[in-house]
Formats: structure tokens, C-alpha cells, sequence
């Protein structure tokens, strides 16, 4: 008996020996897949960390090596200089806008034919680069001519002729906006609605970029005409009645039509002691949509901005890019909408017909009617058409690109009869009667002079149509006046330069 509890014993003490055992087993199974576990996430965290690494190096040499290469900080481009000789800029006509001479002693020197007329947008290449021959620099400090070709010519220890940026400006059409434009500052700018391309972007006052490495000290200190400012792209203006579009598409938005609205105008509208007169105080009378638009009725639309209130105007502001980047690859200022903290009507009232705190640059108008004039698509616009290297071979071409769908087809097509009726008896009356049709608004922006006084800026944005061809514009005249009595005029001109 007494052996067979010593036996009993043994067995229990075996199994609880092996169960042990198998416990500790267990636990340190479970240690080294947790200390496995930590290896992993360590391995797996440096395999991401190389991964990213990789992918972005890849992405640095696609994306953005153009950039980087193109920027005028970048001082590799010394390297390039020394092998290539800079290539010319044309216009989309095959006018030579830019090109380099080099002298009997070797030396290069940067030459614009056109001198001032595309001072801007053309830009210039000394004290830094600026315009085209900034956004275009890449391409145009390399060189794709023949193998052969550059074999030679590292033999003889002679530079490569760099690749010609051919733009989308059209010559004809940039002389007569520039000299439409005459001694008034300000600019203009037209686009193609149907692929974005630039035709033209003038800004005054201007300067010569044969002479800028001259006249820079003179250029960067004189602020009274800031002259070396790209007006086009960097200006800040208030709108004026041009922003009456924005208006008149939010209240689209808002009531799906704008059948059956009405409003009686006696010269002014007052709300919370603050009064907006119509121009000149004309009594405009009872108004359908189309006719206060036409007339551009300041009292009506300010009541319409009342009525909109202020989520439904600045989504509507937003939606057309205001407070927003710009699809546009070189310098520019984003367009301010800001209603601010302030309660009650004025400034809704003042904003609703294009004052109050709103600022927009005359590339951002072109850009809103051609995305109009589009049936609602904006394309992005682009001022490079192709590369091409010395001999004529294409190297590089810009495919046109659409941007966003800015407005829906149907509110696009009763926006265009809206401007239509502006020109068939409204405020720009004079663009009719041409064999082609136009549409637009005009504005009076007005702006307090630096001796206090106020004065008006000159606005026009539109567009024409004749067939298939059609372009968009815009133009400001600072301090110049009422839209119809000088921008308007411009427009004419370079609409009739372009069709006839």
C-alpha cells in the first residue's frame, strides 16, 4: 500500500514536473515571438523608411528636376552655361522674341528684338530670371541637337546651341493690346478658352530687359511705378462691377433661374444707414435679371448680395477660385474674397457689386470668362506651345489641359446670355455690330488715390466668337475711368486685330 502512494506521488510530481515544463515552454516561446514581433516592426519600419527614400528620389528626378534645375538659385546652372549656348524664345507666329549674340570675343549677350512689349511675360535673364526665361530655363540651357553634333563640338571645345522654347504668344496680337493699352498702367491678357493657351499678357509701366542689368538699382527702387511688377499676374485690383458675375452666379445657384426676378431701381438702395447709389445716380427703373445685369444696376445687385447673404456668395467666390491657387506656372498673387467679421449689410452690399475687400488680378477675370465662354470647363492656362532644338526637331510639346469644372454646363449658358445682352444693349454696346459676337462685363472699380481722392479703374472682361475661333480677355486701365469708355475700347481693338 505504501508503495503504491509513493508511486501515486511520483506520477503527480511527474506531471506537474511536465506541466511545468511545458508552461516555461510556452512562455518562452511566446518572449521570442514577441521579441520577433519587435524585430519585425524595426525591419519593416527601415524597409519603409528606404522604400520612401527610393520613391522620392525617383520623384525628385521626374517631377520635380525641371524645377529645381530651372531655379535661379540653383547654382548648377553655371554648369550649364558653360556648355550651352542659351536658346531663343519665339512667338507661336515665329516671331524671335529672345536670343543670345555671341560676340567676336566669345562673350553672350541676351537679346529681345521687341524690346518693352513683352517685358514681362517674356521676362528677362540678368540680376536673376524672371518670366519665360525663368519657367522655360531648363529647356532652354539644354541641347538636343545631334549626337554627332555635340561629339563635334566637345572636340573643339565649342558650346552646344540650346534648345527654342516656342510660346503661345501671338505677336500681332500682343503689339496691338500693348499699344491699345497706351500710356494707362495696368493690363491685359487673353486666352484661348478652348486649350488655356496665353496670347497675350501686357503689363505697364514696363521696362526694357536690354537694359536691365543697367537700369536694375533704378528698377527695384522706384515704387511709384513698379514697374518691374507683372501686372497680368500679380496685380491686386478691386474688381468693380466685373465681379457682378460672381453675383449673378450665386444667385443662379441659389434659385436654379433667374426667371422672374424684379426689382424696381430708383438710383440707390439703402440698408442698416448705408446707401449704394447706381453710376451717376441713374434711375434705371423696373428691371428684369438680365436687364439689371445688362445696365449693371448697382442697387440691385447689392440688394441680391443682401438676399444671397454671405455663405451662399463666398461659396460661390470659392468655387470660382478666389482665396485659392491659380493652374498657372509662373508668379502670381492668389485673388482675395473676405467678407470678415463685420455684422450686417455694408459691406455685403459693397462686396455684391465688387468693392468692399475683394482683390483679383486681371489673369484670374480672363480665367473665370474663359471657363464661361467653355460651357463652365477652365483649362489650364500654359505659355509654352513646344521645344523644339536648333535644327526644328519637336522635342517637347504642351498637351492642353482641363482644370476643373468651374460652373455646370447649364449655368454656364445662361451666364454667356447674360454678357451676351451687356454688349447687345448694355454698358459695352459698342463691341457690337462686328462680324463676330462678343460677350462680357464692363467695371468701374473704384479706389482711393494716394492724395485721398477717389478715383475709378477701367475694367472689361469677356469674350468673342467668330466660327470656331474664339478667345477670352481681360483688361484694366488704373485710374483710367468707366469700363465702357476705355477698357472696353481696348478690348475692340485687339478682338478686331485678332478677327480681321
Amino acid at each position: 500500500m505504501r508503495m503504491k502512494n509513493l508511486k501515486s506521488k511520483k506520477k503527480k510530481e511527474e506531471k506537474r514536473l511536465l506541466k511545468e515544463e511545458k508552461a516555461l515552454e510556452k512562455k518562452e516561446l511566446k518572449a521570442k515571438r514577441a521579441r520577433n514581433r519587435e524585430y519585425a516592426i524595426v525591419s519593416y519600419f527601415f524597409v519603409c523608411i528606404f522604400i520612401s527614400l527610393i520613391g522620392y528620389m525617383v520623384y525628385f528626378q521626374v517631377v520635380k528636376r525641371e524645377g529645381v534645375i530651372s531655379s535661379p538659385y540653383n547654382t548648377r546652372q553655371d554648369q550649364f552655361e558653360d556648355r550651352v549656348v542659351r536658346g531663343s524664345i519665339l512667338s507661336a507666329d515665329g516671331q524671335t522674341l529672345a536670343y543670345t549674340q555671341v560676340n567676336d570675343d566669345g562673350s553672350e549677350t541676351r537679346v529681345y528684338p521687341y524690346n518693352n512689349v513683352f517685358a514681362h511675360v517674356v521676362g528677362y535673364d540678368a540680376n536673376g530670371k524672371n518670366g519665360l526665361e525663368s519657367l522655360a530655363n531648363f529647356q532652354l540651357m539644354s541641347s538636343h541637337d545631334g549626337y554627332l553634333s555635340q561629339a563635334a563640338n566637345e572636340l573643339k571645345s565649342e558650346k552646344n546651341q540650346g534648345d527654342n522654347v516656342v510660346s503661345t504668344l501671338d505677336t500681332s496680337l500682343q503689339q496691338t493690346a500693348y499699344n491699345a493699352l497706351g500710356d494707362n498702367r495696368g493690363a491685359v491678357v487673353v486666352l484661348d478658352p478652348k486649350t488655356g493657351a496665353v496670347l497675350v499678357s501686357v503689363s505697364k509701366p514696363d521696362f526694357n530687359p536690354n537694359t536691365v542689368a543697367q537700369d536694375w538699382d533704378y528698377l527695384v527702387n522706384d515704387s511709384s511705378n513698379s514697374s518691374l511688377l507683372n501686372r497680368a499676374t500679380q496685380g491686386a485690383y478691386p474688381p468693380g462691377s466685373t465681379f457682378k458675375i460672381v453675383t449673378a452666379l450665386a444667385y443662379l445657384k441659389a434659385h436654379g433661374s433667374i426667371d422672374g426676378y424684379s426689382y424696381n431701381c430708383s438710383g440707390s438702395i439703402t440698408m442698416d444707414d448705408h446707401t449704394i447709389t447706381c453710376y451717376d445716380g441713374e434711375v434705371h427703373g423696373e428691371e428684369d435679371f438680365t436687364t439689371a445685369f445688362a445696365e449693371s444696376c448697382n442697387s440691385a445687385f447689392a440688394g441680391i448680395g443682401v438676399d444671397l447673404g454671405r455663405s451662399k456668395l463666398t461659396q460661390t467666390a470659392e468655387s470660382l477660385l478666389f482665396n485659392s491657387k491659380l493652374p498657372i506656372p509662373i508668379e502670381y498673387n492668389k485673388s482675395r474674397f473676405d467678407l470678415g467679421d463685420h455684422p450686417g449689410n455694408p459691406l455685403l452690399m459693397q462686396t455684391s457689386i465688387g468693392q468692399g475687400n475683394t482683390l483679383v488680378s486681371p489673369m484670374h477675370m480672363a480665367m473665370i470668362v474663359s471657363a464661361i465662354a467653355n460651357d463652365g470647363v477652365l483649362m489650364k492656362p500654359y505659355y509654352v506651345d513646344h521645344v523644339e532644338n536648333v535644327n526644328g526637331d519637336i522635342v517637347k510639346t504642351t498637351k492642353p489641359a482641363e482644370y476643373k469644372q468651374l460652373l455646370e454646363t447649364s449655368e454656364a449658358r445662361t451666364m454667356q446670355s447674360l454678357m451676351e445682352e451687356v454688349v447687345n444693349r448694355g454698358t459695352a454696346s459698342s463691341l457690337s455690330g462686328e462680324n463676330y459676337s462678343a460677350a462680357g462685363k464692363t467695371g468701374s472699380a473704384e479706389y482711393y488715390g494716394s492724395d485721398g481722392d477717389i478715383r475709378t479703374h477701367s475694367w472689361f472682361v469677356g469674350y468673342s466668337t467668330m466660327g470656331d475661333s474664339q478667345i477670352a480677355i481681360a483688361v484694366i486701365a488704373e485710374g483710367a475711368g468707366t469700363g465702357s469708355s476705355v477698357a472696353v475700347p481696348i478690348a475692340h481693338e485687339v478682338f478686331n486685330e485678332y478677327y480681321y
